[in-house]
């Protein structure tokens, strides 16, 4: 159980960075930046790809925001919890 507990939260921290990077502009796509968030988006799309098909998006002066990254981590730590 304790193994499972630890991916978890090493997802829960992976989706925690993908957010944070998504923030930052990209000025080059070839460079490292751009490799590390595109290697990101495919550990992370799985889970998030659904999630954005069924929640809305919100604006907040005119900028629609993600709310699937909250949701998912939301959902990984119930689960953590309860197992």
């Amino acid at each position: 159980m304790r193994f499972i507990q630890d991916v978890l939260s090493l997802y829960i921290l992976i989706l925690f960075v993908t957010a944070i990077l998504s923030w930052v502009p990209q000025t080059n796509s070839q460079g490292g930046l751009a490799t590390t968030q595109r290697v990101l988006a495919r550990i992370t799309e799985p889970v998030l790809r659904p999630l954005r098909s069924i929640l809305p998006r919100p604006n907040f002066g005119g900028v629609g925001v993600d709310l699937s990254v909250l949701v998912a981590i939301v959902a990984l730590e119930i689960i953590k919890t309860i197992i």
